[in-house]
C-alpha cells in the first residue's frame, strides 16, 4: 500500500505539505485508523482499490489516530475508522464509520473535478485573458474527448458567438440532447442570439416613438420598441410594452407579446428582479 503514489502516511510533520497544499489542485481523502479498529482494517483494501482505479484524481492520506493524537485531537476524531475529505485547502466532506464503498465514491465525485472540466477551466481563463485561439482549441480538445458535454458545447457556443460565428454557435445549440438544451446558459444563448437578429431589422426609435404618438396601441410599434429597449437595458419598460400587446390583442402575430415575454425571461434568468415582477403580473393576466 505504501508503495502507491497515491498513497501516503501522514503525521502532523508532513499534514500541510501532504494533505493541505495537495488538496489545493486534487481532493486528498485522510483516514483515520489504529491498529486496534477492526472496521479500520475492513476498509483500508477498499480506500486503496479505489485510490488506485481513480488513477489520481484523489490522494488517500493515512493517519495511525494513536501514533499522532495531537492530529486526531485537532480534528476532533472521536471514533474510528473516521475520514475527511479536503479539497482547495479545505475541509469540504466528512464519513465515520465503516461506510459502504458507494458512499465513499459518492463523497469523492462530489469534489472530483473531470479532465474536461479542467480544460473549460482553463479555456475560460484564457478567453478572459484575451487568448481566444488558444481558448477554443482547448475546447475542441475536451470536446473530442468528451462529445457528449453539454456544459463544453454551450461554453464553446457562447465563445464563437462573442466573436461574431454565430451560425457555429447555433449549430453546437442545436446539437445538445434534451437534457442539455435545458441548461439555463443555453436557454440564455439562444434568447441573445434571437434579439440580435431581431434588431438587426428594427426601424429606429424616433420613428416608433412617434407611431405611438399617433396611435398609443399601435402594436407592431410597441413590439420594435420593447426591443429597443432590451437592447439598452431598459428590461421593465420592455415588458410592459409586451404586457400591452397581450392586453390589447393576444391573436396578434400568434400571441407574440406572450412569447416575446417569456423569450425576454429566457433571457434575463429567472432571478433577475424584473423577471420576478413581471411573471407575476403574467399570471395575473392569463388568470
Amino acid at each position: 500500500m505504501g508503495e502507491s503514489p497515491y498513497i501516503h502516511n501522514v503525521s502532523m510533520q508532513n499534514f500541510q505539505n501532504l494533505v493541505l497544499e495537495k488538496s489545493i489542485n486534487k481532493p486528498v481523502l485522510v483516514d483515520f485508523w489504529a491498529d486496534w479498529c477492526e472496521p479500520c482494517k475492513t476498509i483500508m483494501p477498499m480506500l486503496a482499490k479505489l485510490a488506485e482505479e481513480y488513477d489520481g484524481k484523489f490522494e488517500l492520506a493515512k493517519v495511525n489516530a494513536d501514533q499522532e493524537q495531537e492530529l486526531a485531537a485537532h480534528f476532533g476524531i472521536k471514533s474510528l475508522p473516521t475520514m475527511k475529505l479536503f479539497y482547495q485547502g479545505q475541509m469540504v466532506d466528512e464519513c465515520v464509520g465503516a461506510a459502504p464503498e458507494s458512499d465513499i465514491r459518492a463523497m469523492l465525485d462530489k469534489h472530483i473535478v473531470s479532465e474536461s472540466e479542467q480544460f473549460m477551466q482553463a479555456a475560460i481563463l484564457a478567453y478572459e485573458q484575451g487568448q481566444t485561439e488558444q481558448a477554443l482549441e482547448m475546447l475542441n480538445h475536451a470536446l473530442a474527448k468528451d462529445p457528449d458535454n453539454a456544459e463544453l458545447k454551450v461554453t464553446c457556443a457562447q465563445m464563437v458567438n462573442a466573436q461574431g460565428d454565430t451560425e457555429s454557435a447555433i449549430a453546437l445549440l442545436d446539437s445538445l440532447d434534451a437534457e442539455g438544451s435545458k441548461l439555463d446558459a443555453a436557454i440564455k444563448l439562444r434568447a441573445e442570439i434571437k434579439l440580435a437578429e431581431q434588431l438587426a431589422d428594427l426601424p429606429d426609435l424616433d420613428g416608433i416613438e412617434q407611431r405611438l404618438a399617433e396611435n398609443p396601441l399601435d402594436l407592431e410599434a410597441l413590439l420594435h420598441k420593447s426591443r429597443h429597449l432590451t437592447a439598452h437595458g431598459d428590461f421593465d419598460n420592455a415588458m410592459a410594452c409586451l404586457l400591452t400587446i397581450m392586453r390589447t390583442d393576444r391573436s396578434y402575430e400568434d400571441d407574440i407579446g406572450r412569447v416575446s415575454l417569456l423569450e425576454l425571461f429566457d433571457l434575463l434568468g429567472g432571478e433577475h428582479p424584473s423577471v420576478q415582477t413581471y411573471r407575476r403580473k403574467l399570471f395575473n393576466l392569463l388568470h
